[in-house]
C-alpha cells in the first residue's frame, strides 16, 4: 500500500492561556503565565494550592445541558473539537464518516466524574450514583463524544500513555493516514485532573513543584531553581487529513505532518532513563519516518516539564540524535506558561508546534533565570524567529511508565 502524507488543516485549543487557538497563541508569543492561586475551598489543605486552571470555563461555549452530561475533560475536548472541526473549514463540507476517525487521547480520564460519584455514594448512598458516571468517566468518552458530534465511523482511538497520551493520539493519526485508513482524523488531547486527590497524589510524589512564590513564576524548566512541575488543564484538538484530500476541497494546510517515533524506556514507572535512550530512539524514528536530516530541525518543543531529571535527560536526547545541528535549533517549552496538562500536553504543545512554523517564530520559555549547566541547548526567553526556507520541527512528550513520543512537523 503506498504511504500518504498527512497534513494539518485545523486546530483548536482550550488552556489556561486561552479559550481558543489564536488567544492561546498570542499570550504564549508574549510569555504570558496562565498559573495562578486555586481559589476552591479544598486547596487551603493541600501542600500545593497553584495550577493552570483554563483561561475560559467549557460551561460558557457549550449548551449546559450537553455539558452536564460531559466529564470536564470531554468538555474540554468538545470544546477543542468545535473550535478545530470549524478552523479546518469542515462546517457543512462532504465528508465520508467511514473516512472520518478520532484519536484523542487522555492520560487519567473522567477522574472528577470518578470521585464526585464516589463521594456521593460514600455520603448518600448508591442512589445517588449518577447512571451516566460510567459514559462519563471512561478513558475513551472524550474520543467518543466528538465521534457521535461529526459522526466519525472510521475508527475511534483513545490511546492512554500517561503524559506522552496527547502526542501518541497525534502518531496514531498520522498512522491511520498513511495506511489509507481514514481520509481526515480528528486528532488530540485532554486532560481534567485539577482536583484534590491527583493533586495530593503528585505532592506526595515529588512530582509537582512546592514552591511558595509567585503562581506565574513556579515552572520553571531548566532553571537550576525547578522543583517540580505545575499541573494544567484543558486540551488541543488538530485536523489532520490526506494532502490529497486536503488539496482536493481547497484547503487551508498550517503544516505537514511528516511522522512520528514511539519507543518505551522499560526503567522506571516514574523517573525517565537518566541518560535518555529511550527518547532519543523515539526522536530518531520521528526523523527517520519523516524522512528528514537531523539539520532540518531547526524548532523543538520540549516535553520539560521543569523536574530535576527529566529536564536534563531531554537534552541528552537531542544532543545525541541531533549531534552538531543541535546548536542550530531552537529549543522551547510552553510547559512554563500553561503547566503541565499531562494527557492533554502533547496535542496543545503540537499546535504550538505548528502555529511555530506557519509564523516562523518560536515562544519564549519563561523563567528561565538561571541555566542548568548540565543543558546545552539554545533556549530563547523571549519570542525568536525562525528561518525561512523548508525546515521542520519536532514535539516531544515523555510519560510515566517509560513512554515516549516525538512527532515531526514541517512547514509549507
Amino acid at each position: 500500500m503506498t504511504s500518504r502524507r498527512a497534513v494539518v488543516t485545523g486546530l483548536g485549543v482550550t488552556s489556561p492561556v486561552g479559550g481558543d487557538a489564536p488567544s492561546t497563541w498570542h499570550a504564549l508569543l508574549a510569555g504570558t503565565s496562565g498559573v495562578r492561586h486555586l481559589t476552591d475551598e479544598w486547596a487551603a489543605d493541600l501542600p500545593v494550592q497553584i495550577g493552570g486552571r483554563v483561561a475560559v470555563e467549557p460551561t460558557e461555549i457549550l449548551e449546559r445541558v450537553k455539558a452536564r452530561r460531559l466529564d470536564r475533560s470531554s468538555q474540554f475536548a468538545m470544546v477543542a473539537a468545535q473550535e478545530a472541526w470549524a478552523d479546518a473549514g469542515l462546517d457543512g463540507a462532504d465528508v465520508v464518516p467511514e473516512r472520518l476517525a478520532v484519536s484523542i487521547a487522555s492520560g487519567i480520564g473522567g477522574v472528577t466524574t470518578l470521585l464526585g460519584n464516589y463521594d456521593a455514594l460514600r455520603d448518600k448512598g448508591p442512589r445517588r450514583v449518577s447512571p451516566l458516571a460510567v459514559p462519563m468517566l471512561m478513558p475513551n468518552a472524550p474520543a467518543a463524544n466528538v465521534s457521535l458530534a461529526y459522526t466519525a465511523r472510521a475508527a475511534v482511538h483513545a490511546p492512554t500513555s500517561a503524559c506522552a497520551s496527547g502526542n501518541e493520539a497525534i502518531a496514531m493519526a498520522i498512522d491511520m493516514i498513511a495506511l489509507g485508513r481514514a481520509d481526515v482524523v480528528i486528532a488530540g488531547g485532554t486532560e481534567a485532573a485539577i482536583h484534590p486527590l491527583p493533586m495530593a497524589a503528585f505532592a506526595n510524589m515529588m512530582a509537582l513543584s512546592k514552591n511558595q512564590g509567585d503562581p506565574t513564576t513556579v515552572s520553571r524548566p531548566w532553571d537550576v531553581a525547578r522543583d517540580g512541575f505545575v499541573l494544567g488543564e484543558g486540551a488541543g484538538v488538530l485536523v489532520l487529513e490526506s494532502e490529497e484530500h486536503a488539496r482536493a476541497r481547497g484547503a487551508r494546510i498550517y503544516a505537514l505532518a511528516l511522522g512520528a517515533g514511539i519507543s518505551n524506556d522499560a526503567h522506571d514507572i516514574a523517573q525517565p532513563d537518566p541518560e535518555g535512550r529511550g527518547g532519543t530512539r523515539a526522536i530518531r524514528q520521528a526523523i527517520e519516518a519523516a524522512g528528514i536530516a537531523p539539520s532540518d530541525v531547526r524548532h523543538v518543543n520540549a516535553h520539560a516539564t521543569s523536574t530535576p531529571q527529566g529536564d536534563i535527560a531531554e537534552g541528552l536526547m537531542l544532543h545525541h540524535v541531533l549531534g552538531a545541528a543541535v546548536d542550530d535549533c531552537v529549543v522551547t517549552s510552553t510547559k512554563s506558561m500553561t503547566g503541565h496538562l499531562l494527557g492533554g500536553a502533547g496535542a496543545l504543545e503540537a499546535i504550538a508546534t505548528v502555529l511555530a512554523l506557519r509564523d516562523r517564530t518560536s515562544p519564549p520559555t519563561i523563567n528561565l533565570d538561571n541555566l542548568d549547566p548540565a543543558v546545552e541547548l539554545d533556549i530563547p526567553t523571549e519570542a525568536r524567529p525562525l528561518p525561512e526556507g523548508d525546515i521542520a520541527a519536532l514535539n516531544n512528550s515523555f510519560g510515566f511508565g517509560g513512554a515516549n513520543v516525538a512527532v515531526a512537523f514541517g512547514s509549507v
